[in-house]
């Protein structure tokens, strides 16, 4: 009897590629992306860059590289980024910023999708020759590490304001920015508009196997792209990850509802242990367990015993992704084996 798959909720970049991905790639047109000769990628960058309402992106093969390129190019060396305090730039990126970029950041309490503006307005230092002066401020959308929650667009809108009063740039690290469209029902070119640069995951949601790019003026992604050369990024037939984009961007976007729905089936199932972690309206769950019998390492041993898997956050944080490697039976089996740990 063939061993049944376990349903793994750790993350959406546990995906693999779909048949219509694979025939992408194996069909793809190659040439040296170094030289700037890959066709496939020349016409992803392009692609995603008018998606954004920019003029230029440029591709990269993890969302870490993407944001610490685009972070050097709106944060000169010495000078300070304000971002939230559980951002990923300043929690995943291994003090990237810093170690490579020669940038101080300052964040502000973790706020996820509830960023208040004026908060932000008030930790911005002026140029002079006594404070590292703030030259950038960086928004994460979705937030990852506040499960999946959208920033509302006005709240974005007021944050240019700010950046424009004080003469700051801004950047976002839009790894889940297709969720964020998907569930607000804002353009991409709405949310390109406010940012001189952006970074875009194709690996998480989108379900590629690596990349995402950097999007920006022309100007900016030529210097990028010399940045993306120093980091070790400069890739040669790069494209057959070119074509996956590709064929993300043209049938993966719109899907993503049905992982929101998941994500919010997975919620309502759990709601009466009262372990979900505010609302669910993308394609994250977090579940705190403060109040619960067990403990986050324990709930997770559970979860695997029972053909699940899940991503322990803290000692009392779990969080559970859908994607589109998962269909309707698939959570079905995720509800019965987390609502019997629960209930003990």
């Amino acid at each position: 009897m063939a061993e049944t798959k376990p349903v793994d909720l750790r993350s959406d970049t546990v995906t693999k590629p779909t048949p219509g991905m694979w025939q992408a790639i194996t069909e793809a047109e190659l040439g040296d992306d170094v030289y700037g000769e890959d066709p496939s990628v020349n016409a992803l960058e392009a692609e995603v860059a008018a998606l954004f309402g920019h003029e230029a992106a440029l591709f990269a093969p993890t969302g870490s590289m993407a944001n610490q390129i685009a972070l050097q190019l709106v944060a000169p060396r010495a000078s300070e980024l304000l971002c939230d305090a559980d951002a990923h730039i300043v929690t995943y990126e291994m003090g990237a910023a810093a170690a490579l970029g020669g940038i101080s950041t300052r964040t502000w309490p973790a706020a996820g999708g509830s960023l208040d503006p004026d908060v932000v307005a008030a930790m911005i230092r002026p140029r002079g020759p006594y404070v590292v002066a703030t030259e950038a401020i960086a928004v994460e959308q979705t937030h990852n590490r506040a499960g999946g929650e959208v920033i509302p667009l006005a709240t974005l809108e007021r944050l240019r304001q700010i950046a424009d009063e004080a003469g700051l740039a801004l950047h976002c690290d839009g790894a889940r920015i297709w969720n964020a469209h998907v569930a607000d029902g804002v353009p991409l070119s709405s949310y390109g508009a406010l940012f001189e640069t952006l970074s875009v995951c194709l690996s998480k949601g989108l379900g590629t196997p690596a990349g995402s790019l950097v999007v920006g003026s022309a100007e900016r992604i030529a210097e990028g792209r010399v940045i993306r050369k120093r980091l070790g990024g400069g890739m040669r037939q790069a494209g057959v990850l070119g074509a996956a984009g590709r064929y993300a961007i043209a049938n993966h976007i719109e899907r993503l509802a049905d992982d929101h729905a998941r994500a919010a089936r997975l919620a309502d199932a759990l709601a009466p242990f009262g372990v979900v972690s505010g609302s669910v309206r993308t394609n994250m769950v977090v579940l705190d367990l403060t109040n619960a019998p067990l403990d986050a390492p324990a709930l997770d041993a559970a979860a695997r015993d029972g053909g699940v898997l899940v991503s322990v956050l803290s000692a009392r944080r779990v969080r559970l992704v859908t994607h589109l490697d998962l269909d309707d039976a698939s959570i079905d089996r995720a509800i019965d084996v987390l609502v019997r740990i629960l209930k003990g």
